[in-house]
């Protein structure tokens, strides 16, 4: 009698902890983007902003530094970044160029809910809209951890001279997956950012700003990228910079400005 009862003991445990396990799975998938997107605590109000982009569904709005140069830039952040809060160090590094912070939808001041799909179809109304603004100059792309996911599609889809990467990964579920193995997040997830398959579309030069000691993307995801894409890239590696802590290097302004100043020649 005992041989039958111990293993109905133990069915009923592995019964509850699968009933558990889905329970989990249930919880990611319901709950994902607020894993992945920050916009909380990122909020102004409209009328903080000096720049603003109307869409079918949304307006975007953000900041614009050194106005009425040739050149530009537009900068995507990352998924906890207040972009406003660059304005001054743009300023300072690159003073040749008109820089663009527009925030996502549902960052900052602008209108929305951030997804993959709007964000990426809002990245390229705002590279068609700032071109238009500089006919005679170039538009440089920069992104930032998720923002690199961003600037990676707006390469692909569009012919971007210049472009900068700091801490990029392969792809989101590629990192998901790092963070949480025992999960079947390739299933799970919605959105992917998938840079590995539309880096290569890149033909342009492109700059990596890499952290040695990055915990949030993990470097090995950054060399991944790398590998996938086959003409010559310029690496800038900081060996004991963290993913929060890169942009404080003393190195990392002037990297960007040395990059986008020599190919603005």
């Amino acid at each position: 009698m005992a041989e039958p009862r111990a293993r109905r003991m133990l069915v009923g445990i592995i019964g509850v902890g699968l009933a558990l396990y889905l329970g989990l799975c249930a919880l990611l998938y319901l709950q994902q983007r607020r894993l992945i997107y920050y916009p909380q605590f990122t909020r102004v109000a409209p009328a903080q902003a000096d720049f603003t982009l109307r869409r079918p569904d949304a307006v975007l709005r953000g900041w614009v530094v050194n106005p009425g140069r040739k050149d530009a830039v537009l900068y995507f952040g990352g998924n906890a970044e207040a972009v406003e809060g660059n304005r001054e160090a743009f300023d300072h590094a690159l003073p040749s160029h008109t820089v663009y912070l527009v925030a996502y939808r549902g960052y900052g001041a602008s209108d929305g809910e951030p997804s993959e799909a709007a964000l990426l179809a809002d990245a390229l109304a705002l590279h068609d809209d700032i071109a238009t603004r500089h006919p005679n100059g170039r538009v440089a792309v920069i992104g930032r951890s998720l923002g690199s996911g961003v600037a990676t599609h707006v390469a692909s889809e569009r012919d971007i001279a210049d472009l900068v990467l700091i801490t990029p990964f392969d792809s989101l579920a590629a990192v998901a997956r790092s963070h949480y193995p025992a999960f079947p997040v390739g299933l799970l997830l919605k959105d992917r950012y998938d840079s590995a398959a539309r880096l290569p579309r890149h033909q342009g030069r492109l700059l990596v700003l890499r952290a040695g000691l990055d915990a949030v993307v993990p470097p090995r995801h950054t060399d991944r990228l790398l590998s996938l894409f086959k003409e010559p890239v310029l690496v800038k590696d900081f060996p004991q910079a963290s993913h929060d802590d890169l942009s404080s290097h003393p190195a990392y302004w002037p990297a960007i400005r040395d990059f986008l100043d020599r190919n603005a020649e």
